[in-house]
């Protein structure tokens, strides 16, 4: 009973947050001033003195599109420019109206560098992982790649300073040695542990266990350019072949559920009360027959196994769908991948059938449908299905929540139709940490904020599932990668700690024209990133152009795709004919 009220609690929360996010042109103002935080002890690294240049005629940068026409493909135009009205004001001009904007741009992907820096670097991701350069309240001082990244407190941070003077990552892809390092005292927080272990750290009275809502998806992939995956029967076939329930009741921790439609249901629009597949593996097999299938081919499963709110054990999962479809003749391989490559090979494309997931970025439907179904940059089911995307980017445009939610049912009804892929699970997960640590909390889009923690020492370690891929990450879309820039980066605006609630960030206030369609954000003022630069508008207009500007110079990245930019904002401009 108490689950259920609990995400009863949640879906309720999640939907004023998002009502209040849409309607809204204007966020609450903040103050005009930020109030200076108290200073806190600190044992940061000397940093050098930065002298202070003389300041020069200011010259507001602007990088705008002729028209809204630009688009070559699928994804149509999302903006039409971005620039600096003055030193501390920058505007986004949109080519149709986007009420989730707010929530997009706090998302992490998108944090503010220095111009400077980015044009000497010229924004290659590898290149910045070595000097990480950000506004937040930690720094990067070693990443001892296959085995720890060390930060250290940010003694010019703008706002309340980190608590704990250094924070170390480390990472495990074994729930157990997670458990066992917290449970010795060698780490101080792990994420995703075990579901068989939930009751072991709720009985330890040294530990305690923090719930994160279930806000993600867990999905069996398809590539529909990939035999025999090409052939619609076999993917209705093997979706009556798999027994989700028993999955989730085998592999999955309480407060996990049953996927029908690939959103949780706390977000709505989007959620549609629309049935999958019921199991049938005897239909199952009687399709597959009538579609011609080889039953002689072996077929091949690609995981990472690593563990995911959304999939806590990858292992077992897999060899229980290896299982379930040797059930109706199908014989299957598992081909275990490295993380970032199977992120890399799935995004491009490259892999038939795999397990994958999804975790909430920001708590709008928006975030599911168009990056998984509407976007040329995510190749992983192949070729875009064009009446999915038409009403995936009708919905996007709307305020009117009914409105928005007659797309979304015809969205879910075609992604069954066409069975896209499977949806299994929507998976509930945790952190845990020591009890002693003060202000341990899990986020519900998994972006634990350690500056609030504090375990009465000089050092504070945490223990995730695996390596990060790089430290600069506007061109990353992996969980692990984006906790580790978050304690580095920020964006113009952010979310509440633990929570979805967008507030404000490098940008104090903004604001939003009637129609949504040009959004203005007002910088804080005396900001600093770690290379002693200041923050100005033209470091907000020169980020987003190296997202958005497919000839930019700076738009390079680790993979040169981009993928989040092109789904939450559109096409790219001056992209490849």
């Amino acid at each position: 009973m108490k689950d259920r009220v609990f995400y009863t609690l949640l879906a309720t929360v999640l939907l004023l947050s998002m009502a209040l996010t849409a309607c809204q042109p204007a966020a609450t103002a903040a103050p005009a001033e930020p109030t200076a935080a108290p200073e806190q002890p600190t044992a940061a690294l000397e940093q050098p003195t930065v002298a202070e240049e003389p300041t020069a005629a200011y010259e507001p940068m602007k990088v705008e599109a002729p028209d809204c026409n630009y688009a070559t493909g699928e994804v149509p135009a999302g903006l039409k420019s971005i620039e600096a009205l003055d030193e501390y004001t920058v505007k986004f001009t949109l080519c149709n109206p986007d009420p989730a904007f707010a929530s997009k741009v706090a998302f992490s992907v998108f944090s503010i560098q220095d111009k400077d820096y980015l044009d000497a670097n010229q924004g290659d991701s590898v290149k910045m992982s070595d000097e990480p350069n950000g506004t937040g309240p930690y720094k990067v001082t070693e990443w001892m790649r296959g085995d720890h990244i060390t930060y250290e407190a940010n003694p010019d941070y703008w706002g309340e300073k980190a608590k704990v003077p250094t924070l170390i990552f480390r990472w495990s892809e074994q729930s157990a040695q997670r458990l066992l390092e917290l449970q010795s005292g060698t780490v101080d927080g792990i994420d995703n542990p075990a579901p068989e272990d939930f009751e072991t750290i709720e009985g330890d009275s040294n530990l305690a266990l923090y719930p994160r809502p279930a806000l993600n998806i867990f999905y069996i992939g398809f590539n529909n350019t990939i035999a025999p995956f090409d052939n619609q029967q076999v993917r209705q076939a093997f979706s009556m072949a798999i027994d989700r329930q028993r999955i989730v009741d085998q592999y999955y921790p309480k407060g996990s559920t049953v996927a029908n439609v690939f959103v949780p249901e706390a977000l709505k629009p989007g959620w549609s009360d629309i049935a999958w597949y019921d199991y049938n593996p005897d239909e199952a097999k009687k399709t597959l027959e009538d579609a011609g299938f080889d039953f002689t081919q072996t077929i091949t499963l690609s995981i990472r196994n690593v563990v995911r709110s959304y999939l806590p054990t990858p292992d077992k999962v897999a060899q229980e769908i290896q299982a379930q479809l040797a059930e109706i003749g199908v014989k299957v391989s598992i081909n275990v991948m490295e993380s970032a490559t199977f992120i890399d090979a799935t995004s491009a494309g490259e892999e038939g059938f795999y397990l994958l997931g999804w975790n909430a970025d920001y708590p709008d439907a928006t975030n599911f449908y168009d990056y998984h179904f509407a976007t040329e940059a995510n190749k992983q089911f192949g070729t875009l299905y064009p009446d999915i995307v038409s009403e995936i980017k009708a919905a996007g445009q709307l305020t009117d929540a009914a409105e928005r939610q007659t797309h979304y049912d015809k969205v879910n009804q075609l992604l069954k139709d066409y069975a896209v892929m499977i949806p299994v699970a929507h998976g509930g997960s945790a952190t845990a940490f020591k009890a002693s640590v003060e202000g341990a909390h899990s986020s519900p889009l998994g972006n634990e904020y350690f500056a609030v923690m504090d375990n009465g020492t000089d050092q504070l370690v945490w223990m995730q599932n695996g390596e990060p891929a790089a430290l600069w990450c506007s061109d990353e879309t992996d969980g692990e990668t984006l906790r580790a820039c978050e304690q580095v980066y920020e964006a113009l605006l952010s979310y509440s700690i633990g929570g979805v609630e967008v507030e404000p960030g490098l940008a104090e206030t903004w604001s939003a024209n009637d129609d949504l369609t040009e959004w203005t954000f007002n910088l804080r003022q005396g900001v600093k990133f770690h290379n002693g630069a200041s923050l100005d508008a033209n470091d907000v207009v020169a980020t987003y152009a190296s997202y958005w500007d497919a000839s930019s110079p700076n738009h390079v990245g680790r993979t040169g795709t981009f993928e989040y930019f092109n789904t939450f904002f559109g096409a790219f401009l001056n992209a490849p004919q």
